[in-house]
């Protein structure tokens, strides 16, 4: 394998274009947690790795309680197995609450304001979910200032200390729910059981891969990581591209078809956010276009044979979806035509008619 093979081998590690059927649980499972501070790109980033789910199904499932969005990591929401939140956080959530400490400061929120919000959260969550509109409200009422960004923060803070996390959509707008309440009680695991479970997650599911993309996808001290992937290694297989050692699943296969092997992936996608290092399926260039002006904000991209080649974006009309592609460089006729099936597969997604332009 060299540099040329480690998007492909990506894609299938990833499970994207998965040809058999999957719910959303076993996806967000594989994956260990996938980013979600856009919801509607979430949702799609988990039915592309399946050929069948469609909104509705994944929708369910979190109703259901199958799959939970919160913050389990680098202080940014993910979704993860419901299973999985417990350990997760308390392996990875002190680190990003010791770094906020400065943030808080900044705000005006000291150990009191924790108090109390923390007292408002519990007693007007019980039995029941909240818009964050409603429960700014109930700050204010309780005296606690959410304004500005105090009561994003504090949500996330004490979702990251397990508290709280999103509950079911109402109206399109995310509400909040006890995690005790939404969950219930999981069985607790030793550090070194989670910090191998982790691993293992992690490089089967984004390998090939590298210890330093772990350690950041974690927002883990590279003590813990080299301990983690130490613990899941026996499970896993390394092999060494241009100099540097990456480790993947064992089972990993790599591209056979010599047609074009085509994806419309979501804005923040794990294929592009799942790792620090994203040379090996995109140039710096193509990275200013997919996160134009730095400002945090990654855009839908085009991926054919596992390389960033464009982005795209979606009109919804009445007469359906109208997907605009923008590539980065020419493509050939069987490339155009291999786009036809993700497209396709967004529509069966949506519920909605879909047309392609270019």
């Amino acid at each position: 394998m060299d540099s040329k093979n480690i998007g492909t081998g990506r894609i299938s590690s990833q499970w994207i274009g998965q040809s058999e059927p999957k719910t959303a649980h076993e996806v967000v499972s594989w994956m260990g947690a996938m980013q979600a501070q856009d919801h509607a790109g979430a949702l799609w980033a988990i039915a592309l790795r399946t050929p069948n789910l469609t909104l509705e199904d994944i929708e369910k499932e979190i109703s259901d309680r199958k799959i939970v969005r919160t913050w389990p990591m680098r202080g940014t929401l993910h979704y993860v197995a419901a299973e999985d939140l417990r350990w997760m956080q308390t392996l990875l959530t002190p680190r990003v609450i010791k770094s906020y400490a400065g943030r808080r400061a900044q705000l005006g929120i000291d150990d009191a304001t924790l108090t109390k919000a923390e007292a408002i959260i519990t007693n007007s969550l019980k039995g029941t979910s909240l818009t964050r509109a409603e429960l700014y409200q109930l700050f204010e009422n309780g005296g606690v200032d959410p304004k500005g960004q105090k009561g994003i923060h504090l949500i996330g803070y004490f979702a990251h200390m397990g508290l709280v996390c999103h509950g079911a959509h109402v109206d399109k707008q995310p509400t909040y729910v006890l995690v005790d309440e939404w969950i219930g009680q999981t069985e607790p695991i030793s550090r070194e059981e989670s910090l191998k479970r982790l691993a293992e997650r992690y490089f089967k599911s984004h390998g090939p891969t590298t210890l330093k993309d772990f350690a950041g996808w974690g927002f883990m001290t590279m003590t813990d990581a080299k301990t983690g992937l130490e613990l899941a290694k026996d499970s896993l297989k390394h092999i060494e591209i241009e100099g540097t050692v990456h480790w993947m699943n064992k089972d990993t296969p790599l591209k056979t078809s010599e047609a074009p092997e085509a994806f419309l992936l979501p804005g923040f996608d794990e294929f592009i956010l799942g790792y620090k290092d994203r040379s090996a399926v995109a140039t710096v260039e193509h990275m200013q276009r997919i996160l134009p002006g730095g400002n945090g904000v990654f855009l839908p991209t085009i991926v054919i044979d596992g390389q960033v080649v464009g982005l795209w974006k979606k009109t919804v009309r009445k007469s359906g979806i109208t997907i605009t592609l923008d590539p980065f460089r020419k493509l050939t006729k069987a490339e155009l035509k291999s786009l036809e099936k993700p497209a396709a597969r967004y529509g069966q997604f949506l519920g909605e008619p879909v047309t392609v332009t270019n």
